[in-house]
């Protein structure tokens, strides 16, 4: 089987752990007899430096057109002076947009004898295994921004808008997840 791959290295430790994930999955591709075709795009402040563009035309046709795309971390100080709609990040957001991923799984597990590694007491983390799903294509990240009035006296706004198929597919996610876990949703 032929497994097509794009990376976004991305920029600081990105790239080295873009490269190294890819001498894993090459190795496994190997293991279990599959070829592996790597496409490299820039993406973040790379692509920014490189076209002006922190999410180019071409890295996206070349992620949509892909089996997966594997990401490397984006930003860094460097980019804070560049305006908000050229930030690394803002490449994120429209590449989140583009491949329609709404999800995010951040698993927290405290593994046996790892208890004293913790900021926190060990009979506090102790056992902990969460799954905490975050919702990437609606609220706080694409909402309406706006500040009205004179200095001294302005008023930001920021909406946190969701609409009902945004709030059911994340629903989902979240319930088939505890469905194959503990049966608990909080």
């Amino acid at each position: 089987m032929l497994i097509d791959i794009t990376t976004l290295p991305g920029d600081g430790i990105g790239p080295e752990v873009t490269e190294q994930a890819v001498r894993v999955l090459r190795s496994v591709a190997d293991g279990f007899g599959h070829k592996l075709r790597v496409t490299e795009k820039n993406a973040g402040g790379a692509a920014l430096v490189a076209s002006n563009d922190p999410l180019p035309q071409d890295t996206v046709d070349a992620c949509l057109s892909s089996g997966a795309v594997l990401l490397g971390a984006v930003g860094g100080p460097a980019f804070d002076k560049y305006p908000a709609k050229l930030r690394p990040e803002a490449g994120l957001l429209r590449l989140r947009k583009a491949l329609g991923v709404f999800a995010n799984l951040r698993p927290a597990l405290c593994l046996p004898g790892l208890e004293n590694l913790s900021p926190l007491r060990p009979e506090i983390v102790r056992g902990t295994d969460v799954m905490i799903v975050r919702e990437l294509l609606g609220g706080i990240y694409f909402g309406e921004r706006s500040t009205q009035g004179d200095p001294g006296k302005r008023r930001a706004v920021d909406t946190m808008a969701y609409s009902e198929p945004e709030i059911e597919r994340i629903a989902r996610v979240a319930f088939q997840l505890a469905g194959g876990r503990r049966k608990k949703l909080l």
